[in-house]
């Protein structure tokens, strides 16, 4: 039995098996202590201590002493005995994606009575979950984490009654006249009679020499909080315009020695909060550097510079750097629905009067309902269908809303 009540994380900090863990272990809200094997000798003689002086990195070490080896996140949530199976073949309405948007149909759906499903494939809360501050949802005046939120609308959820699974992914979905059928990567197959898709969107990869070679080794794709603490004292790179760039630096000042935003046009005001930038100008640790961007990411075995390109002056400078955070543009993730719904050019859900506006085949006599897709009984909420506000509130509210459509598609069904 190991003396420590929390789990144990040893390995090394630049390591990518070791960010995905952290990252999953951190965006669950699963307490757990982090030995670096670069920093002192606590990490090495806890691995010599259990005689994993030669394991394969990086080593988990659940409180009851098992240990394990460079584990996969799926094979990590089985251990920590996470419910990663439905109970059940059949729902009413199965939901995919666990961000607001289906967590308040998960909510929603559950209260009303339907049998609920909802398939999360990395941790509820989705890109909001990741989100160090959310200042200004409804009810926090003080503003709560991403993490908070979830965590609480995930408790909700199953306390009036939803099924939560993860971490699963749907892999494919197959339309019938009545039922859809889908398919999870591990070959569980689930019917439903309506379903929701809620699984939002992803940030989009910058384009930029070394920057794929280096990611999870420095270079990390959102807020990636579980790694603020290793940047105490040294100097963080935040490229993007949002508030979940914002959001995220505001963070990193509480650790780093400097946080410097990079952006390519002129100011923050054409796509942030005001309040975030209130916080960003009165910060004395945050730099805003306009017209600026990452030309290449130098390193070896993880980042150690930047190449910065300035827009304005046509100039390049090399730059120390160990921590890039990148929150660019958005593309929705719906790649397992195979082509089965409408989209638009950008591959973002057509809902309601936008199927008939785009000359789709709608098959019923009654038109699509206002978040109902191109097949009938699938809907989609949030940042994944085209025409949302990408707020989360907004995902909340479409997420609700959609509960409310799937019982008329079912009551019209019956």
């Amino acid at each position: 039995m190991s003396d420590d009540p929390t789990i144990q994380l040893i390995g090394h900090q630049w390591a990518r098996d070791a960010h995905a863990i952290k990252d999953f272990l951190g965006r669950n809200e699963i307490a757990f202590t982090w030995l670096d094997l670069d920093r002192g000798r606590a990490a090495a003689d806890a691995l010599a201590t259990r005689g994993l002086s030669e394991a394969t990195l990086p080593v988990v070490v659940l409180p009851d002493g098992t240990t394990l080896e460079d584990p996969p996140v799926e094979v990590l949530a089985d251990a920590l005995g996470m419910h990663t199976t439905a109970d059940q073949q059949y729902y009413d309405v199965a939901i995919v994606g666990g961000g607001p948007a289906g967590l308040a149909a998960a909510v929603y759906g559950a209260s009303e009575g339907l049998s609920t499903l909802l398939v999360e494939r990395e941790a509820p809360g989705g890109q909001a979950g990741t989100s160090s501050r959310i200042e200004n949802y409804l009810g926090f005046p003080t503003g709560i984490s991403g993490a908070d939120l979830a965590s609480r609308a995930l408790t909700q959820a199953r306390r009036l009654g939803a099924e939560i699974v993860f971490p699963k992914e749907v892999t494919s979905v197959e339309i019938g006249p009545r039922f859809k059928t889908l398919t999870l990567n591990d070959g569980e197959i689930i019917v439903v009679h309506a379903l929701v898709v809620a699984t939002g969107v992803s940030y989009k990869a910058l384009s930029a020499p070394g920057l794929a070679d280096l990611a999870g080794a420095g270079v990390y794709y959102g807020a990636a909080t579980t790694e603020a603490l290793a940047a105490e004292g040294r100097d963080v790179f935040v490229v993007g315009s949002g508030n979940s760039a914002g959001q995220g630096a505001l963070y990193f000042a509480k650790f780093a020695r400097s946080v410097t935003i990079l952006i390519r046009g002129e100011s923050l005001a054409a796509h942030m909060s005001q309040y975030l930038i209130d916080q960003i100008d009165e910060s004395d640790i945050i730099t805003v550097r306009p017209q600026h961007q990452v030309k290449e990411a130098q390193g070896d075995q993880h980042l150690e510079r930047l190449v910065l390109a300035d827009l304005a002056a046509d100039t390049t400078e090399t730059v120390d750097a160990e921590f890039l955070f990148i929150f660019i543009g958005a593309e929705p993730t719906n790649a397992w629905l195979g082509g089965a719904v409408a989209t638009d050019e950008q591959g973002y859900i057509l809902t309601g009067p936008d199927v008939l506006d785009a000359d789709t085949s709608w098959p019923l006599e009654r038109g699509p309902f206002h978040l109902e897709a191109s097949v009938p009984g699938v809907f989609a909420a949030g940042d994944v269908r085209h025409g949302s506000i990408r707020r989360v509130a907004g995902g909340v509210g479409e997420g609700s809303t959609c509960i409310q459509l799937v019982h008329r598609y079912l009551a019209a069904e019956a």
